[in-house]
């Protein structure tokens, strides 16, 4: 890196951590005031407020990263322009690309940051922060209540279709790993039920092979006209080659946008091979979750010609045009989410169409810079 790609960066690195302390900690604060109440009425200490606070923190800055990468960019390269530095460097013979070239290699590891944030650090962030809220339940219910009714999630139903196994659960306590109230329709080929398990008890086997079934019945129909044709009452049964996943269970039917990218991966390849139509709502979020690493080169091939062109005016200026060039952006990301939805573009290109859209809008903008 020469003497000019080093001071560029340095200029820019300087207004990119300044805005991401501001925003990030306001962004806490706020977290802070939505959910201290919350919190203190679980019992939340001190140390699990800030505790609390910590975990969902990367959560927040894979979020803020790009639009703090376009402020700072906007903010750095216009005060540059406003001071007839960019000019004096292209009247010594430096093209645009040369004078950027730094911020370029910059928005390429950001690229990589974003990636490895939301595909590890944010799903992570997600689910222990989920995690924390539990178990501040969990021990809040502990005081005078059975181990049974201890984080117990209500009305939990799954359908594998695959197998021909329609699921319905009362409680599901998480704490002890057993499902209460459990109900099991085993389907034909038609779609028509054969036998169903009834149990008070149920709890996966270690290995993942199978459910234990405790304190049930299990009742034979005739397909075709519906009738019981027997009734078997047992104490406890290993239903081998059941291989429902309760985590599954609990969020394959959720709202896209409320899943972590390990849970949305989990849940696309339940649909797949169910051959659902649900699936195309969760990859279109999974692809998106992905895409958003090349939101750094988006945000320079717009930064860099508004930042160097037009009369020399006060930074600030700049700034304000990240609000109309964020509008525009999730505008289209909106119209590619629209198209994926509907099935009109598969989900990897309802989800690139906004990005590759504004990179050639921004290369454009570059040409004319230039």
């Amino acid at each position: 890196m020469t003497i000019l790609d080093r001071y560029i960066i340095r200029e820019w690195f300087g207004i990119l951590g300044l805005a991401l302390a501001a925003t990030l900690g306001l962004l806490v604060m706020l977290s802070v005031y939505d959910d201290l109440n919350d919190l203190l009425r679980l019992g939340a200490t001190a140390a699990d407020v800030v505790s609390y606070c910590l975990i969902k923190v990367p959560g927040y800055l894979a979020t803020l990263l790009p639009l703090c990468l376009l402020i700072s960019l906007l903010y750095s390269l216009g005060k540059l322009h406003q001071n007839n530095e960019i000019t004096a460097m292209r009247a010594a013979g430096l093209g645009l690309a040369q004078i950027t070239r730094g911020v370029w290699v910059a928005g390429l590891f950001f690229c990589g940051l974003i990636w490895w944030l939301n595909s590890t650090i944010v799903p992570w962030s997600v689910q222990e922060a989920r995690r924390s809220w539990e178990l501040l339940q969990v021990r809040q219910e502990m005081a005078g209540r059975s181990a049974d009714q201890v984080g117990a999630r209500a009305a939990v139903s799954f359908d594998n279709a695959s197998a021909g196994r329609l699921w319905f659960i009362n409680r599901y306590s998480p704490f002890t790993a057993k499902a209460y109230g459990v109900t099991i329709s085993q389907m034909d080929s038609s779609g028509r039920e054969h036998t169903r398990l009834l149990a008070s008890e149920a709890a996966r086997e270690a290995d993942g092979l199978g459910w234990r079934l405790r304190d049930g019945r299990e009742i034979t129909f005739d397909t075709a006209s519906g009738e019981v044709l027997r009734t078997v009452v047992f104490r406890d049964r290993v239903m081998v080659g059941f291989d429902e996943d309760p985590a599954l269970m609990q969020v394959y039917d959720a709202k896209p946008d409320s899943l972590s990218l390990f849970e949305l991966r989990r849940v696309i390849a339940y649909h797949q091979e169910a051959r659902s139509p649900k699936a195309r709502a969760y990859e279109l979020r999974y692809a998106s979750v992905l895409t958003e690493c090349l939101m750094p080169l988006v945000i320079i091939a717009f930064a860099v010609p508004f930042s160097v062109s037009g009369v020399r005016v006060n930074p600030a200026v700049g700034v304000s045009k990240a609000l109309g060039l964020f509008i525009v952006y999730f505008i289209a990301m909106r119209l590619g989410l629209l198209l994926g939805g509907r099935g009109v573009v598969a989900p990897e290109l309802a989800a690139l169409l906004p990005h590759l859209a504004l990179l050639g809008a921004g290369g454009w903008a570059w040409s004319r810079a230039r």
